[in-house]
This record gives C-alpha cells, sequence and structure tokens, in this order.
C-alpha cells in the first residue's frame, strides 16, 4: 500500500514538472495530453506541433464557446468541424482524430463553464 502512494506520488510531481517544463497553460496542457495520447501523432509530428495544435485549440475554442453551446447542436457541430479543421491543418494522423476531437470537445465542455 506504502508503494503504491509513492508510485502516485512520483507520478504526479513528474506530471507538475512536464507541465512547467512545456510552456504551456494549464487549459493548453489537457488539449496537448490529449492529442499526445496517441503514440503515432506523437512520433510524426513531434513534440512542438502539438504544443502549436494545442495552443491553437484553446485559443480557437474559448473565442467560440458560448454559454449554452454545449446545449446547441448546431454550435457543437460548429465546434467538431473548427477542431477537425485544426487537426487536418497540422496533418494530425487520421487513425485517431475522431478520438482525440471527441476528448477535446469533452475536455472543451469542461473548461467552457469557465471561459463563459
Amino acid at each position: 500500500m506504502i508503494e503504491e502512494l509513492i508510485e502516485m506520488a512520483k507520478k504526479f510531481q513528474e506530471a507538475a514538472r512536464h507541465g512547467e517544463t512545456s510552456g504551456l497553460t494549464p487549459d493548453e496542457l489537457l488539449f496537448y495530453d490529449a492529442l499526445a495520447d496517441n503514440e503515432s501523432a506523437v512520433r510524426e509530428l513531434g513534440d512542438e506541433i502539438l504544443k502549436k495544435i494545442a495552443q491553437e485549440l484553446t485559443e480557437s475554442l474559448r473565442k467560440n464557446i458560448t454559454v449554452d453551446w454545449s446545449k446547441r447542436e448546431s454550435i457543437r457541430a460548429k465546434l467538431r468541424i473548427l477542431v477537425k479543421r485544426i487537426l487536418r491543418k497540422y496533418k494530425y494522423p487520421p487513425d485517431q482524430a475522431e478520438g482525440a476531437i471527441d476528448i477535446v470537445l469533452r475536455q472543451a465542455q469542461e473548461l467552457g463553464e469557465a471561459w463563459a
């Protein structure tokens, strides 16, 4: 039990260092982690491109999220297209793009309450 707690503490420290050294805001880091979960994306695009995507996603979503966006299908569809275009622009690997879009939109929904 104690060893599990020690391992968890190490993971938390590593995650905190990751955020500090990445140069990303906490919001951008959430999107970065979602995108970097795809190994082929990390291999093909590399860290710097994934950071750029996370930054652009954060900026674009923040500008386009409205108070009731999660309840209005038309706005959700618009945001889905926005995310898809950004991923396509940077040539995000299509094998996991749909999953990444879903994760990004779920995180945007959580962040959107604070943004709107």
